[in-house]
């Protein structure tokens, strides 16, 4: 496959935060993905997955918003590309659960008035990336390489959690980031916190556990000696990016450590001008960082 030939076109459901909090992965994600000519066209008319909230409060109106989101998406060509890990691991699970559970998928269907769609993949961006377009043609698109800088990937709790339900790469040693990133010639360190939770929505509720948690993931990333963090997911970007200061001044450590979404360093690598890639978003400034490393 050639990486100047538009031959793969998804579906795409971009979720609520890339509408808001994070519009700059969204940004990147189709920057990204135009530099490589590879199609999104996004799914209409929908809405929120329920993300967290939705399946701690009812389980039934939690599989059917997905149950309906999936419905909606049927209607656009291609498998459906999903950025938010969030959103990826609900989707994937309402199929999952409605695929081995005929009681529930009857009431699902009952509750959104249509046939809940199983069959129509659903697949994280890095899955794309990786398995579709291949390792070999991104490393053929890159035209600036990202020498020098080195990385923490940061998975998080449900990219590949639980082990029946993504199946996007190894449940506890995952390294499909890792093999994406690798492709832009930059340097991913070794370190003990990339599969361990920043707190999730404990950011508005408990915030002390939280500021704990992604203190200790800043303070690993810190002592693998990384440049900065990448993440897939806008809630643990929230929270190490945002929460960050706050975490310095509780702990009297200094990270001054960008968190970027994957898209925005694999498309600054491919080409997009780094004004479109949402850098201006970031709490963090990762300027300083890319100019050091004479990427920008």
């Amino acid at each position: 496959m050639s990486p100047t030939k538009n031959v793969l076109n998804y579906s795409y459901y971009p979720g609520c935060s890339l509408h808001a909090s994070g519009k700059e992965y969204d940004e990147s994600a189709r920057g990204l993905f135009k530099a490589l000519k590879i199609g999104l066209q996004e799914v209409p008319d929908w809405f929120c997955c329920g993300a967290t909230p939705a399946h701690n409060v009812d389980e039934l109106l939690s599989l059917a918003l997905c149950a309906k989101n999936l419905e909606l998406a049927d209607a656009v060509e291609g498998d459906l590309a999903v950025a938010c890990a969030a959103c990826f691991s609900r989707l994937k699970t309402t199929q999952h659960k409605l695929g081995e559970n005929e009681v529930k998928r009857k009431q699902v269907e009952q509750a959104i008035d249509a046939k809940v769609s199983l069959d129509k993949p659903v697949k994280h961006l890095l899955e794309i990336l990786a398995r579709d377009f291949g390792l070999e043609n991104l490393q053929k698109s890159v035209k600036k390489p990202l020498s020098g800088l080195k990385i923490a990937t940061y998975y998080g709790c449900l990219l590949t959690r639980p082990p029946d339900v993504p199946q996007l790469d190894c449940t506890e040693a995952p390294t499909i980031m890792e093999r994406v990133l690798e492709t832009t010639g930059a340097e991913t360190v070794a370190w003990s916190h990339r599969l361990e939770c920043c707190g999730a929505n404990f950011t508005l509720s408990r915030p002390g556990v939280v500021l704990k948690l992604t203190g200790d993931i800043l303070a690993s990333a810190k002592r693998a000696g990384a440049d900065c963090l990448v993440v897939a997911c806008p809630l643990c970007h929230g929270n190490l990016d945002i929460r960050q200061k706050e975490i310095e001044e509780a702990t009297g450590e200094e990270y001054h450590m960008p968190v970027f979404y994957i898209t925005q360093l694999l498309a600054l690598a491919c080409g997009v001008p780094p004004g479109k890639l949402g850098f201006n978003s970031m709490i963090v400034n990762p300027t300083p960082l890319l100019k050091e490393k004479n990427l920008i």
